[in-house]
């Protein structure tokens, strides 16, 4: 794998979850499992795989977890080792072993810029490049975040990941104004309209939970107006750039994509990969071909 362009992965992760009460009245959305696996180990995974060397977590008070799930616990270690439970150690070892974690918080809930910008004061000088990971979105297969890198090394500025959408489902999306670039799976940005009827979308290709933000993003935020409900949008810093000549590219994702942040996309995220788990993809296949005889 060549060199990344970025080091640190910031993962918003300040939300109460309210679509998952009450569950997450004491359990982080986050840390709810995908089968064996927290969907933020997922997503840390992804991060490390692209060479991310910290992820940074933004957080609220009160979801210290998600953060400490990244932690070595040593009286549990030294309990399952003594216990023989080889499988059950490997796997409490396997997050903390991934990638730094470290966190910044977020006082109010005032949107995804907002939360963004709380990562600004924590980057090294020298970073020049941040990617921005939205725990709720698992894009199949991972690598997306490694072609984004290659197009920043190409082009420069910031590359977010789209998903060329049929035209009957865009009304749900933001949805990208794109020009070609000779590579099919690579368009130029020019702007951005947020769920657009139809007749009205510039294009077929939806955002996706995967930015690669140039460091000028935090300068941006600082200088955009909130909207609705006194949220910061990401999606206006960006577009803020973009009218002031920065770069702005998207890798269009031909893959597949769960969405963890309503229990009908987690369902749905927790059979996939439950279908190809080892030790339980057979029996569940051979039990959901009976169930839907029924």
């Amino acid at each position: 794998m060549t060199s990344p362009s970025f080091r640190t992965a910031v993962v918003p992760a300040a939300g109460l979850g309210t679509r998952f009460l009450p569950t997450t009245k004491a359990v982080p959305k986050e840390l709810l499992p995908v089968v064996d696996t927290p969907g933020i180990e997922l997503v840390a995974a992804e991060a490390a795989q692209a060479g991310a060397q910290r992820l940074l977590i933004v957080t609220s008070p009160g979801k210290e977890a998600v953060a400490e799930y990244f932690r070595s616990n040593s009286e549990l270690e030294k309990a399952l080792e003594a216990r023989g439970k080889d499988d059950q150690l490997a796997k409490i070892r396997r997050a903390p072993a991934l990638i730094e974690a470290d966190t910044v918080y977020q006082y109010e809930p005032r949107g995804l810029g907002h939360a963004v910008a709380q990562a600004g004061p924590a980057l090294a000088d020298d970073e020049q490049a941040v990617a921005v990971l939205l725990p709720d979105d698992l894009v199949l297969p991972t690598g997306v975040l490694e072609k984004m890198s290659a197009v920043r090394e190409r082009f420069g500025g910031s590359v977010l990941c789209a998903f060329d959408v049929p035209l009957d489902q865009i009304s749900a999306y933001g949805v990208f104004e794109v020009s070609d670039t000779g590579d099919e799976d690579v368009k130029q940005v020019h702007g951005m309209v947020e769920k657009p009827e139809p007749e009205d979308a510039p294009s077929t290709f939806a955002a996706a939970g995967r930015y690669l933000l140039d460091r000028a993003i935090f300068d941006a935020l600082e200088r955009i107006t909130p909207g609705s409900g006194g949220e910061l949008q990401l999606t206006d810093a960006v577009a803020l750039l973009i009218s002031e000549g920065h770069p702005v590219h998207v890798v269009v994702h031909r893959g597949g994509r769960h969405d963890l942040g309503n229990p009908g996309g987690y369902v749905r995220a927790f059979v996939d990969y439950a279908l190809q788990h080892p030790e339980y993809g057979d029996s569940l296949r051979t039990w959901l071909d009976e169930r839907l005889k029924g």
